[in-house]
């Protein structure tokens, strides 16, 4: 059966709307965080790479244990999505009370907590129940899903904003509004798929040297490239030192987002027809080219097109890279594998963020994004020559 006549499964749908809604009470508050710390709280660039390479650390040590442990249980991973939903969903509001930087440090942090916990198995359901052939669109409809919720948020937050005349804490207090809806969708609406797993599927235990050859190098990459991958929260406050204010930043927030949905979307599709390696490396490749221009725009004109254009090159390769992971993976063992992934982002995200923090803070934003970018092409081109590994 050929690909075409094939249909993604409706766990796929629910997945997205699942993310779709959460992403909403997310992206009403994650763009707000830099203007909090500029204009709120009196805080700068390296706090903000602690708070946000903290909050990426401690979520992706728990993807590895959460996924690990949804391999464990014969795939049952329901219970993770719906515990890590709720948790975010439950803290994130409460960012709009906050009156030191520490404080949201934590706070960002629990929110994360909520996103460790149902990452891999999520992403590890999405690949049970999906034929390897459909992946790369399936993943590339949960990120296009995500993003358009992300872009719906901001623009909520904005339209707040404009209408209301209220501060930023009351309107991150609207976050709990789609939260709940969330909440109630993954709690009915998901269905474990254990029927599809190998009665005999035993996870491979969590020694880096027992993983295969490939997956080792994969994940040395992607660790690697995380250290160009500068958080669009960067972007948010690059925008700021232009001038712009918090609804107009939210505007451009709302417009990555959507250009990031439509190129998740297409991504996904070109990875299943070139390869899903070929697609990762060429779409690491034009984000670093993303970041180059980010360092130069003056005006706000300038730094519209730069910030949207950033969004849908970071859409271009999240569907393919995920599905690259998914090649390596066998059944019994996606949640472990997925977990790594994401425990090797983790690893990275603290110094990562604290780096391209430091570099914005004593050498100009201009300079942390020309090193971020150049670091990227280099580990582009370095998956694109891996002639061992699958296409």
């Amino acid at each position: 059966m050929s690909t075409q006549s094939k249909r993604l499964p409706a766990t796929a749908f629910v997945l997205s709307l699942v993310s779709f809604f959460n992403d909403v009470a997310s992206e009403m508050v994650t763009p707000l965080v830099p203007l909090l710390l500029a204009g709120v709280l009196g805080a700068g660039p390296i706090a903000l790479g602690l708070i946000e390479g903290s909050a990426e650390a401690v979520s992706a040590l728990l993807k590895l244990w959460s996924g690990r442990w949804s391999d464990l249980l014969g795939g049952r991973r329901k219970a993770f999505i719906v515990a890590g939903y709720g948790v975010s969903n439950l803290v994130r509001p409460l960012f709009g009370l906050v009156a030191l930087w520490p404080q949201l440090l934590f706070l960002r942090a629990l929110d994360r907590v909520g996103k460790g916990l149902r990452t891999a198995p999520r992403d590890a359901l999405l690949a049970d129940v999906t034929d390897l052939s459909l992946r790369g669109r399936a993943f590339g409809l949960l990120r296009a899903m995500d993003n358009a919720g992300a872009a719906a948020g901001a623009l909520c937050a904005a339209a707040i904003l404009a209408t209301q005349a209220i501060p930023l804490g009351q309107v991150i207090l609207w976050s709990a509004v789609p939260g709940v809806a969330v909440v109630l969708l993954a709690a009915f609406g998901i269905r474990d798929a254990r029927a599809t797993l190998p009665a005999a599927a035993v996870p491979p235990k969590l020694v880096w040297r027992n993983l295969s050859g490939p997956l080792q190098h994969t994940f040395l990459l992607v660790g690697m490239f995380n250290f160009a991958r500068a958080s669009e929260t960067f972007v948010v406050l690059r925008g700021y030192e232009l001038g712009l204010d918090s609804a107009a930043l939210l505007v451009i927030w709302a417009a990555m987002m959507l250009a990031k949905s439509f190129a998740s979307i297409y991504g996904g599709h070109l990875s299943d027809r070139l390869g899903h390696r070929r697609a990762t490396a060429a779409g690491w490749f034009m984000l670093a080219g993303g970041l180059v221009v980010l360092a130069w725009p003056g005006k706000a004109a300038e730094f519209w097109i730069a910030a949207v254009a950033y969004g849908a090159l970071s859409g271009l390769c999240e569907g393919a890279e995920r599905a690259l992971i998914g090649q390596h993976a066998a059944a019994g063992g996606r949640g472990t594998v997925y977990g790594w992934y994401n425990a090797v982002l983790g690893a990275t995200a603290i110094p990562a963020g604290l780096a391209f923090g430091a570099l914005w803070q004593f050498g100009g934003a201009g300079w942390a994004f020309c090193v971020a970018g150049a670091l990227g092409m280099a580990v582009a081109a370095a998956l694109a020559a891996w002639r061992r590994a699958p296409a």
